[in-house]
């Protein structure tokens, strides 16, 4: 039953702390302290499910744990009851106006956690703490910080919240232009955590896209007929479609090409060429909608040998043009390399060797490999997957690499 018990708290903590503390951030206005009563809660699970049984409702069950925490914090902090009574009553009505088409405590808390007055840096790694429950390990590998940078970070974010006094409240209308951005980074980072993780024995985290997901159809919801959040919420369906068929029955990796594209599924595909299509009549394509139209291409190819690799190649130097980043150069690359052969990707890939952040990824070397496999240079492929393999931090893909290894039918060295 502890067993039990312990798996419980961990799948509540991983799949509704970000509903759970931005209701009590809502409630009491100071995330430090939400977060501090959610542990409490945690731990107060911990020792008593063992024995009681797990609840109907394990998540309003540590909410409720929690809340009376905070309550009694804000006793002892000196406030009488009715002034503790109405920190748990706090939304002003006139906010409640403002945002009952959303109801949702997360969107409030990603707007807070992408707030200007917080860095850049520190608003992607808040959210990702705070609403996704990424650890502090977790988000460090995927920015390539050490852990004790990241948690110094995350710290100085939420005594900047504290201290700035920002209202747990979505922003008026004026601001929405240069917030929008940062909260659709955000999401998408989120998104791309749970489709690729960046570390672990794992290559998916349902919980994480599907809450990039449901973040992107709230934003939608929100600001209707914006193309850039037409074309997130349309690429996120997309490659959330692929999900079913992107490992095999034994769990091990399988690429666009190895893909069933049978498993793939229809209605997700369906929603997210309707909203692309939405998006385009604006004629303002943005990066989103650049890589939405990138994913659309491959959505609508029936086999892999029917994608339509030079359409997608011209698309990804529109989005060069947009983002002009290290991941999406190489991807450019690969996608160059399928229209127009092996050997122009590989010319490139020397030339990005150069560029620090893609020298030490395994992705560059999983690209080289795969290019000299394609042109039958198997003792230059050998060499390559070795190398990938090295470097790549998530169990699963390094698995992959290997199995690639292995199939050049020779002993890895």
């Amino acid at each position: 039953m502890a067993g039990d018990a312990i798996t419980a708290v961990e799948h509540v903590f991983r799949q509704e702390r970000g509903r759970v503390l931005a209701g009590l951030m809502g409630r009491f206005g100071d995330l430090g302290l939400a977060e501090d009563v959610l542990q409490e809660a945690c731990r107060k699970a911990l020792e008593l499910w063992p024995q009681a049984g797990i609840p109907s409702n394990p998540a309003a069950w540590l909410s409720a744990v929690a809340r009376n925490a905070g309550l009694d914090h804000v006793r002892r902090a000196g406030k009488s009851v009715t002034e503790a009574e109405a920190v748990l009553a706090r939304l002003p009505a006139a906010m409640v106006d403002e945002t009952q088409a959303i109801e949702d405590d997360r969107l409030r808390l990603l707007f807070i956690c992408c707030h200007p007055a917080l860095a850049p840096e520190a608003q992607v790694a808040l959210a990702l703490r705070t609403l996704c429950g990424l650890s502090t390990a977790e988000i460090a590998r995927a920015f390539g910080l050490a852990e004790t940078a990241l948690s110094q970070r995350v710290l100085r974010a939420k005594r900047k919240i504290a201290e700035a006094r920002i209202p747990f409240e979505l922003p008026p209308a004026q601001d929405w232009p240069q917030r929008l951005a940062q909260v659709q980074h955000v999401i998408y980072l989120v998104f791309s955590e749970g489709y690729c993780a960046s570390g672990g024995d794992s290559l998916l985290r349902a919980d994480l896209c599907a809450e990039a997901l449901r973040l992107a159809r709230l934003l939608d919801s929100l600001q209707p007929g914006q193309p850039e959040v037409q074309g997130l919420l349309a690429l996120l369906l997309l490659q959330a479609s692929r999900g079913p068929a992107r490992l095999s029955p034994e769990g091990d990796l399988l690429t666009l090409e190895e893909q069933d594209r049978r498993l793939w599924h229809g209605d997700l595909i369906a929603e997210g060429l309707s909203v692309l299509a939405q998006a385009l009549p604006a004629r303002a394509p943005g990066p989103y909608q650049l890589q939405a139209a990138i994913a659309a291409l491959h959505a609508r190819a029936v086999t892999a040998s029917q994608t339509d690799w030079r359409q997608i190649s011209a698309l990804y130097g529109a989005l060069l043009r947009h983002k002009p980043e290290p991941l999406i150069l190489l991807n450019a690359v690969i996608a160059c390399a399928m229209a127009h052969g092996a050997e122009h990707g590989l010319a490139w890939l020397d030339r990005l060797e150069t560029v620090p952040s893609l020298a030490n990824s395994h992705y560059l070397h999983a690209a080289r490999a795969d290019l000299l496999r394609r042109q039958g240079d198997r003792a230059g492929a050998l060499a390559a997957y070795a190398q990938a393999a090295m470097l790549a931090a998530n169990t699963v893909e390094r698995q992959y690499l290997l199995r690639r290894h292995g199939e050049m039918r020779l002993p890895l060295v």
